[in-house]
């Protein structure tokens, strides 16, 4: 397993912005590189969902319910993955999970809780 260190989150208005980002700090550059990352959420009640994801060749894709307004980016050299959030809605509050993943790893950071206020 690779730990996976998140940061940002927290409480806006609705209409706001908030960035998350997760760092692989025990990874070395080019072993992050080769592992899809994403973002995973899950609000009280319901099972986790996809936000978003990008591929090792850089490839994003997004849930629907995300699609214009979340951009989700890496940092190669930074080892970091950060999600982008804007025009956040009280249905998009959830605990945000970072992913990394290949055929040999499922690895998950601890959650960082996003609520946004109607």
């Amino acid at each position: 397993q690779v730990t996976l260190v998140e940061s940002g989150g927290g409480s806006v208005q609705a209409g706001g912005s908030l960035k998350v980002s997760c760092k692989a700090p025990r990874l070395i550059t080019s072993t992050f590189r080769m592992y899809e990352k994403g973002w995973y959420r899950q609000a009280p009640g319901k099972q986790r969902e996809l936000v978003a994801a990008i591929s090792r060749d850089d490839e994003p894709r997004y849930a629907d319910f995300v699609k214009g307004r979340f951009t989700i980016s890496r940092d190669n050299s930074k080892k970091t993955v950060s999600l982008q959030m804007n025009s956040l809605q009280p249905e998009d509050t959830a605990v945000y999970y970072c992913n990394l993943r290949s055929q040999d790893l499922d690895s998950w950071g601890q959650g960082t809780q996003v609520t946004v206020q109607g």
